[in-house]
């Protein structure tokens, strides 16, 4: 008898976590950051994870100065800030070194307000997912995290 994804990924040691597919068809995941709980979209394309400035507090997030110039959706060449050694919780999947990118997440929080969505704290981005070793079930709407 065949397994299928879900049963082959979670006998091989993976954690699974829901995916909201969101009006703008982007994947939203919740996460926790240093304790707290946000809201973020998944985006396979971003090289790095980021939170918007304005959630600095939040997560209780040291910012340091970063000389990598942000770009993605619409906008280029934006000053961003570095914070390191992060804790990041996404189901029971767990991290404490993630580097996060800190840059204004303004023009993405408005594209989506437009659109009827909420806005969000963050991107979880292509580092992340290296790291857990994610498997995206886009017909059922999972992520699929390596414990």
């Amino acid at each position: 008898m065949q397994a299928n994804l879900q049963e082959f990924l979670l006998n091989k040691g993976y954690s699974k976590v829901k995916l909201h597919l969101t009006k703008t068809n982007h994947f939203e995941i919740k996460a926790t950051i240093n304790g707290k709980k946000g809201l973020f979209i998944l985006d396979t394309g971003a090289s790095n994870s980021c939170v918007g400035f304005e959630a600095i507090e939040t997560f209780k997030l040291k910012a340091e100065d970063s000389i990598i110039k942000a770009a993605g959706a619409g906008a280029t060449d934006m000053d961003t800030k570095m914070s390191k050694r992060n804790k990041i919780k996404i189901g029971k999947w767990t991290n404490n070194k993630v580097v996060l990118v800190l840059f204004n997440l303004t023009h993405v929080n408005t594209a989506l307000k437009n659109h009827n969505s909420k806005p969000v704290d963050g991107i979880i981005g292509a580092d992340i997912l290296k790291k857990g070793k994610a498997v995206i079930d886009y017909e059922k709407k999972y992520l699929y995290l390596k414990l």
